[in-house]
């Protein structure tokens, strides 16, 4: 008698969560014994943030199902609010779906959600991205869905250990590299002419001449502080005046703030010719831009993780990346202008940097298919018997 399929369900929450996820979905398509469901939600549904759910049926993926969970507003009591929304909403869809495995990757509060609501249905509960460290609240999100999870696939030595200190069972954590890494590989370099002037509004851009790319989200611990760093960055941008592409901030609390700046300064500087406000890039042309970009500046994971691939110089503005492993091509500076641009001025002076290994040598998306497809399903944890077997207690 044939097998039955483990039906895998990949949870998408927004653009850089598909960005990073797409080589695992394809990875587990490529498997005869995997099935896979793909669920979208958040601002992947948003037309505001890009509709990015258009995307992933672009790259011929189906859509299983569809979960609306964003609450408007992005002060600190909606991104709450959603999160209730969403464990409510996700369940729904577990309940309709009934996978054998939800895979999540990350920190957003959506995947937070996800793994609740699927920790309570008796599902089994994989782990993209765990271990790390950051600042904001996406700490505490990506630490509290570690601890839902019955198995992790961290990224780096480092956070795998840190999986472990903090008593997950040592034979459930993967170490496999971040699958970005595998995806910026399966890439050449040529961005589109018009990739940048088809859309958004500002200064045309050309992705054939060095230009800055630039992207700052809320940092959800500073909320009323947002419209005042997005100050500094402006000025500091604004001093240097080099070829910018500006992508909007997520819908995280604070957001508001900095895109009225961003509007503000348009509306002040309607003849500036550097500055470029796009609303979102599909993930093959923002892994493109980020490799061609002179530099990258803002507070991203992306600029963390994935420039270390590529050797990108990165400034990276402020705590959001707090605690982030990060390779030389790296530099943090407080949310300063005069920071910012003699950060700014000594990375285009220094170039292009070696790439890194840090997040990984490639293959990882391979190797979680893989483990996926053979582990044992379980769904309680036990972490008194963890701790014993990892502290070698009896």
């Amino acid at each position: 008698m044939r097998e039955r399929k483990r039906k895998v369900c990949v949870v998408l929450v927004d653009r850089a969560n598909y960005g990073r996820m797409l080589p695992v979905m394809r990875a587990i398509r490529e498997r005869p014994d995997l099935e896979l469901i793909t669920v979208c939600a958040g601002t992947m549904l948003l037309d505001r943030f890009g509709k990015a759910v258009e995307l992933v049926e672009r790259d011929g993926f189906e859509i299983h199902g569809r979960v609306y969970v964003e609450l408007e507003g992005s002060v600190p009591a909606t991104m709450a609010k959603s999160v209730g929304f969403a464990v409510i909403e996700f369940a729904s869809e577990f309940q309709r779906l009934q996978p054998d495995i939800v895979l999540l990757i990350g920190d957003r509060y959506e995947a937070l959600a996800a793994a609740i609501a699927a920790a309570y249905q008796n599902l089994c509960v994989a782990h993209i991205q765990g271990g790390e460290v950051s600042g904001s609240i996406d700490e505490s999100a990506r630490h509290a869905i570690t601890k839902f999870a019955h198995y992790h696939f961290p990224a780096t030595p480092r956070a795998a250990e840190y999986l472990v200190r903090m008593g997950e069972d040592p034979k459930t954590v993967f170490l496999v590299g971040c699958p970005v890494g595998d995806y910026i590989a399966s890439l050449d370099g040529n961005l589109p002419p018009d990739v940048f002037n088809s859309t958004g509004i500002g200064a045309p851009i050309n992705p054939e001449k060095p230009f800055l790319l630039v992207i700052y989200h809320p940092v959800t611990t500073e909320y009323e502080e947002q419209a005042a760093q997005t100050a500094e960055l402006l000025k500091a941008l604004d001093s240097i005046q080099h070829p910018t592409v500006w992508l909007w901030p997520n819908i995280d609390a604070g957001a508001e703030f900095i895109s009225k700046s961003l509007r503000v300064f348009r509306e002040h500087h309607l003849t500036s010719s550097w500055l470029k406000l796009i609303k979102n890039l599909a993930p093959e042309h923002f892994q493109k831009a980020l490799k061609k970009a002179a530099c990258a500046i803002g507070n991203s994971s992306s600029f963390v993780r994935d420039a270390t691939f590529t050797g990108t110089p990165v400034v990276l503005v402020g705590d959001r990346q707090l605690g982030r492993e990060m390779a030389e091509n790296v530099r943090m500076v407080p949310c300063n202008a005069d920071a910012i641009t003699a950060a700014i001025r000594h990375q285009l002076s220094v170039g292009r940097y070696p790439p890194s290994r840090l997040y990984g040598d490639g293959g990882a998306s391979k190797r979680i298919a893989e483990q996926i497809s053979r582990i044992p399903l379980y769904t309680q944890k036990h972490l008194s018997y963890i701790m014993e077997s990892t502290l070698g207690m009896k």
